[in-house]
């Protein structure tokens, strides 16, 4: 028989019987729906942190030191005060992958404009972190490396500060706030930017230049930290590399001795959260991936019924010279028509349950072409593999004794 005659007689075949056809293919449906529905949220979330995380800045790199150790007693990580400004200048000199750095130091400040006061973080930094962050300014100016150079009482705050000291929808560029009793003037704000990927908000600081900081608030000679950027993406393990070479030679370290500093890079963050993101989308897509596997069992079961009801037409095919090929081929066919138009349906409602949840619950939510071929191909699989043995064995029934089944 030629497959367009076998293709015809298949879908009779499952048009005789619609509710039942319908009922096999449920479990398919389910099946790719849910494997859509999935990783369209496992891919989502995977975005989503990406997303955040390039918050954090552009190719940062964090530079922490070790912890100190006092007595034999090992203090908090970060707490040595061994890194110093000559380590910034040398970072900035001799490492040409790099292509900002900063030194950083953070104190906590209670904040006060008239009758309003308010305790945030307040950053001590060179003009350039707001390349290495990316932070944008919504109004006024940055403060400059002069201001830096005479510990100038200027300073940046946060749409959270603005809010929370001058009221909503207020630009509050030229006005004084004392922070820590020292009053400060604000040059600029930032624009909004939200939580980080670490539920942070990243409009609830104060940026003033890192000198005024370092001696008119905190009253220290030492940094606590250094951001880098690298000048591409590609180049941030090479960034890391030079930096280790540099700061080894400025603290007299030998290549085989141990580092005290540790250098953070946003790849390493973005790697943890994404493996994690990973791992629970395979987790999802293998237990929606268990609906497939009941879907295929019920086609099998179906198709065995149907051999069974059928074992008369077999005979009838075969004795007019029909062979077992054909009749192979024919309920392959039919399993697989099953598997395809359920997989069909089953992609278009995994889309609409995607959709519902991104709309609903605001989850992030991105379908990929990748996802629903896979879906497409997995239950065309389903479809030959269960429906292989109810065909051979229709196949292999023996005309005379399908003939006289009653």
């Amino acid at each position: 028989m030629k497959l367009k005659n076998l293709l015809k007689a298949a879908l009779r075949s499952l048009a005789k019987n619609k509710m039942r056809t319908f009922l096999t293919m449920l479990g398919i449906i389910i099946g790719v729906a849910s494997v859509i529905a999935m990783l369209a949220i496992g891919e989502g979330s995977k975005q989503s942190i990406q997303a955040q995380i390039s918050t954090l800045g552009t190719n940062v790199l964090m530079i922490f030191p070790q912890a100190s150790n006092t007595g034999g007693v090992r203090m908090e990580a970060g707490s040595s005060q061994k890194m110093t400004i000559d380590d910034v200048t040398a970072i900035s000199d001799r490492c040409p992958s790099v292509a900002y750095v900063t030194p950083q130091v953070r104190s906590s400040g209670q904040l006060v404009n008239g009758n309003m006061n308010w305790r945030t973080s307040v950053y001590g930094v060179y003009p350039n972190y707001f390349e290495i962050r990316n932070l944008k300014l919504m109004s006024g100016n940055l403060f400059t490396m002069n201001d830096d150079r005479s510990a100038t009482k200027v300073c940046v705050i946060g749409q959270t500060v603005v809010t929370n000291l001058f009221g909503a929808d207020t630009d509050p560029v030229g006005s004084f706030i004392r922070i820590n009793k020292i009053p400060f003037k604000i040059v600029g704000i930032t624009e909004k930017k939200g939580q980080n990927a670490f539920g942070q908000d990243q409009d609830d600081m104060v940026i003033a230049p890192f000198s005024t900081v370092q001696k008119r608030i905190m009253a220290v000679t030492y940094i606590q930290s250094m951001l880098a950027s690298a000048k591409s993406e590609p180049l941030i393990p090479v960034a890391s590399q030079e930096i280790t070479d540099v700061l080894k030679a400025k603290h007299n370290l030998g290549p085989s001795e141990d580092a005290d500093f540790t250098i953070r890079t946003q790849t390493d963050i973005a790697a943890a959260a994404t493996a994690t993101s990973g791992i629970l989308t395979i987790l999802l897509a293998t237990i929606a991936s268990i609906s497939l596997l009941v879907g295929g069992i019920g086609i099998m079961n179906i198709m065995l019924v149907s051999v069974t009801e059928r074992t008369r037409e077999i005979g009838i095919r075969m004795s007019v010279g029909a062979r077992g090929r054909d009749v192979l081929l024919q309920f392959l066919i039919e399993a697989l028509l099953i598997s395809l138009l359920g997989g069909f349906i089953g992609v278009t409602l995994g889309v609409l349950v995607s959709q519902l949840i991104a709309n609903i619950l605001s989850w992030p939510v991105t379908i990929t072409i990748q996802s629903i071929l896979m879906s497409f191909l997995f239950s065309s699989a389903i479809g030959i593999f269960f429906g292989w043995y109810p065909a051979r064995k229709a196949a292999g029934l023996n005309p005379i004794d399908a003939l006289r089944y009653e």
